[in-house]
């Protein structure tokens, strides 16, 4: 509708939008927020999660307004109708932008369970947003770099048991647990400092996947696996934001998760790790494809 507008003025009026909305849900969030926090009852707590997802579900349906109001971009989705509302998913995608979340959201909202990441532990102390994380239950984790392990083996499988304590929340209300599996957003020079054997993708981690399988096996048996394509290239948050973004492709497929694959320990079990690896580089072998096909299309 207000497309027509010069993209600058655009990009004003949805920051805006954004910062409005983003503010107004999340102080009614803090709401059963902080009744989650004061109130240690299992039962009411998961009540107060469902009322929180409500609101956060809310917010991503305004942000998709707003979107329509001012965009004309073209959306290409195919697979949306295999998800499902009342599941527990692990969901994994190509990163090329910021733009990736919000375009997931838009699609995923109120058809799937909310996507929930992981997040590093210092976040929880960004204004506004940071107690709207924890109320929503996104784990923050406090990963150890190998270096670190070296001096202090003790600290070895910690970050797997925060995962499971993490997860754990997870067990009560549906979720879609998100993974960007490669680390960071694709850029021509990353890939070719990784020497990436794919064409449109760096290398994946396997590592936080296999370690949602470790702590979630018994729950989680599906795969969202989804390819996100920009055919007129990866747009920075500002670009989408302006409504330069003039077109956005997305295929999600649904793959069950081997069996052989959960409830074992990524950290010391050198078997699994091989075949969590395997079976990741499989997914992204046949997404390498997937996207240069979808760039190829017309």
């Amino acid at each position: 509708m207000l497309s027509f507008l010069p993209a600058t003025v655009i990009g004003v009026i949805n920051s805006v939008l954004l910062g409005l909305n983003t503010v107004f849900w999340c102080v009614l969030l803090y709401i059963p927020a902080v009744f989650k926090l004061i109130i240690p009852h299992q039962g009411f707590r998961v009540l107060c999660t469902r009322l929180i997802i409500w609101i956060s579900e809310s917010w991503v349906a305004c942000n998709t307004g707003w979107m329509r109001l001012t965009h004309n971009t073209k959306w290409t989705v195919h697979g949306d109708e295999k998800l499902k509302r009342e599941s527990w998913y692990l969901v994994l995608s190509n990163h090329q932008s910021w733009v990736d979340i919000f375009a997931m959201q838009r699609v995923f909202n109120r058809r799937a369970p909310f996507l929930k990441f992981f997040l590093k532990q210092q976040l929880i102390w960004v204004p506004v947003i940071g107690l709207a994380w924890w109320g929503l239950d996104f784990p923050f984790m406090k990963r150890y770099s190998r270096e670190y392990l070296i001096k202090h083996p003790e600290k070895r499988g910690e970050d797997l048991k925060a995962t499971r304590r993490a997860c754990e929340k997870f067990r009560y209300t549906p979720v879609s647990i998100m993974n960007f599996v490669e680390g960071t957003r694709f850029t021509q020079a990353k890939h070719h400092q990784q020497k990436s054997k794919y064409t449109h993708l760096l290398t994946p981690k396997a590592g936080g996947a296999a370690f949602v399988l470790d702590a979630m096996g018994d729950t989680i048996e599906t795969l969202v696996d989804v390819t996100i394509a920009y055919p007129g290239g990866a747009p920075s948050f500002w670009d989408f934001l302006c409504g330069r973004t003039r077109e956005v492709k997305m295929e999600i497929d649904t793959v069950r998760i081997p069996d052989h694959l959960k409830g074992r320990d990524y950290a010391t079990d050198s078997e699994h790790r091989k075949n969590v690896k395997n079976w990741l580089a499989e997914q992204w072998r046949a997404k390498d494809e997937r996207l240069s096909e979808m760039l190829a299309e017309r």
